[in-house]
């Protein structure tokens, strides 16, 4: 939807005409014009001075004059090299009527060419719950998903869930020593929430053990004979690892587990099948209650193995070399990188032999043109790493594959900490922000009316609201901190700020008996605020587009505020269900529910569904 598709071309010929300069009309600058000069946009002309020798102040008034003369502008003024202006209406008029009688969906799909997308995110391990980080995560990886698929692209999601190792064996270790054969049912829990119990219960039994080895006479003399520090509390706070591993009588038996399940013990194999199980059933309980859903799902379990296979091809074809100790190594310093070893010298996988492996096998079985990892910025040296070897590889995959890092979110508290347990569950922080939601909204009593399922749904609606929108109108790569209490604020930058608008368009709409018509234009001139919500949702395909491009839906969450920010300023200064004319009326309504189709589907593409009462 081009607001200048006809005046381009009006300048190009008169610089032509005028000046005899050839200028092509990509190389036309127009913005939004500043407010304080009172017109809506500016053409920049101080390019063309260079070119006629003219000042820009003359090339700009001439350029005016010319234009109005044509119909092209409405009016105009010159502020130094600046040309303001105002289109006229019958523009706008076009635009409205476009975006009123297309449906969303041709809007974005028009004259598009389709690619193929695989996303990776969520990924969790299965020692413990989704968390707020997981919030993150998913919500991330979900919002790009739609966007891309709402823009007609064919995409695929999946997640490496990370369901072996000795973090899933310290819980299996604390069943065994301290469930006294509970089970989720027994204890009437969810069952990853379950499990997440017990993997703190073997750090705070691990702790306690460390605590007590401290005291010993083994400890005092390693402290005396290898440490390099004079403090025993620094000396012991970084021993703790080399503890676990020589000493510590828990990290002995998870090790043991370990060792039996890569023996493929059968008791083992049973108890880890089942823990990981319940921990299953959890995390689908909380997809379900986010709002998604994840197509393909891959195991460590089964891709751990993973990857030898490109590691022999890399040696054959001295991507890879060997060193004396039978390890396997790549140089990656001529990309700016460092020397990566890529296979233990005992010949066991590391997690970038087994990404590899992992990359390969999902475009054998998918072949998607690109591939997007939703993970961390504590791991954007390892995508750097992985993708680099792919590309020495000649895999012809590797110039589609994107990280798409975030960063680290806090609570106001401050960080959290698993192993501690103070790691916010995903679910805890849902049923916090829910109840808070409903609390706010009966304090205001206007869902009287409504039954307890209906209010139950809307408060749920108004409460991952807040919590989506809080956190994606976050660029991914910078840290936050989520308030659950901020997000909830009705007059702030926030979910349910956007939901009252929403909310106010469709009480507008369900109190009129006018129908919307699929044409409507009035006699009188419109409105400069109807003019910013015309312009706001005839960008919209660009937004979505900046935010797929970018994999980075702040954008889009950041023009669905403003425009819902511009529609409440709309509402303040103009009448709509009692506006002067029945004309004006049938125009104001057209505007209202135009915006309302697009501000909630900008907001079902950052995975918010809205009510439409609060």
């Amino acid at each position: 939807m081009n607001f200048f598709s006809s005046l381009k071309p009006a300048v190009v010929n008169i610089l032509q005409s005028v000046y005899q300069v050839e200028v092509l009309e990509e190389q036309l600058v127009i913005d939004i014009c500043k407010k304080e000069f009172g017109k809506q946009f500016t053409l920049l002309t101080f390019p063309f001075a260079r070119l006629t020798g003219k000042s820009p102040e003359m090339i700009a008034n001439e350029l005016g004059i010319q234009l109005t003369t044509q119909d092209e502008l409405k009016s105009f003024s010159v502020v130094k090299g600046f040309l303001n202006f105002d289109l006229p209406d019958n523009i706008w008029y076009d635009i409205f009527s476009t975006v009123h009688q297309k449906p969303i969906h041709e809007v974005l799909r028009e004259n598009r060419n389709v690619d193929s997308y695989l996303i990776e995110f969520c990924s969790p391990n299965t020692n413990k719950p989704l968390h707020l980080g997981h919030i993150r995560n998913i919500l991330l990886g979900w919002s790009v998903k739609t966007i891309l698929q709402e823009l007609g692209q064919d995409v695929l999601t999946t997640q490496v869930i990370n369901d072996r190792g000795i973090a899933i064996c310290k819980s299996m270790v604390a069943w065994l020593n301290y469930a006294h054969g509970a089970t989720p049912d027994t204890s009437h829990q969810k069952g990853d929430h379950f499990v997440g119990d017990l993997y703190v219960a073997f750090e705070k039994h691990f702790k306690e053990e460390y605590s007590a080895w401290q005291q010993t006479e083994t400890a005092r003399n390693l402290f005396l004979s290898i440490s390099k520090t004079d403090s025993e509390t620094e000396f012991f706070k970084e021993y703790k690892n080399e503890y676990f591993n020589k000493y510590s009588i828990l990290g002995k038996q998870a090790k043991d587990l370990l060792l039996l399940w890569e023996k493929n013990d059968t008791s083992t194999i049973d108890l880890w099948q089942r823990m990981n199980n319940w921990v299953y059933v959890g995390f689908d309980e909380t997809l379900k209650r986010v709002g998604i859903h994840i197509d393909t799902n891959y195991y460590e379990s089964d891709t751990y193995l993973l990857g030898k296979e490109i590691i022999d091809l890399g040696l054959n074809s001295g991507v890879f070399y060997r060193e004396t100790d039978k390890s396997v190594w790549i140089d990656l310093q001529d990309v700016g990188l460092d020397k990566k070893v890529v296979l233990r010298s005992d010949g066991t996988s590391m997690y970038i032999t087994q990404d590899l492996g992992t990359a390969e096998l999902r475009n054998t079985q998918h072949g998607k043109n690109n591939v997007v990892y939703v993970v961390g910025d504590e791991q954007d040296y390892h995508f750097k790493v992985l993708f680099e070897i792919l590309k020495k590889l000649n895999r012809p995959y590797a110039k589609g594959l994107f990280h798409l890092s975030y960063g680290m979110v806090e609570l106001p508290t401050g960080r959290m900490k698993s192993r501690e347990g103070t790691v916010v569950d995903a679910d805890d922080l849902i049923d916090e922000i829910v109840s808070e939601a409903a609390h706010s909204a009966n304090e205001r009593g206007e869902l009287v009316a409504l039954n307890e399922e209906e209010k139950s749904t809307i408060f749920y609606q108004i409460g991952m609201a807040a919590l989506k929108y809080f956190i994606l109108k976050v660029h991914p790569k910078k840290k936050m901190i989520f308030d659950p209490s901020e997000s909830l604020d009705m007059q702030g930058h926030t979910g349910p700020y956007i939901v009252n608008a929403f909310v106010r368009m469709k009480s507008i709409l369900r109190k009129s008996s006018t129908p919307i018509l699929p044409e409507v234009t009035i006699s009188s001139e419109i409105h400069e605020q109807e003019k910013v919500l015309i312009y706001a949702v005839s960008q919209y395909r660009a937004i979505l587009d900046h935010s797929a491009q970018t994999l980075d839906p702040s954008h889009l969450a950041n023009f669905l505020y403003q425009l819902a920010k511009d529609f409440h300023k709309y509402y303040h200064e103009c009448r709509i269900l009692n506006a002067e004319t029945d004309e004006l009326k049938q125009w104001r309504l057209s505007i209202c529910y135009v915006i309302s189709l697009y501000l909630e589907h900008g907001m079902r593409c950052l995975g918010i569904s809205l009510p439409d009462k609060m």
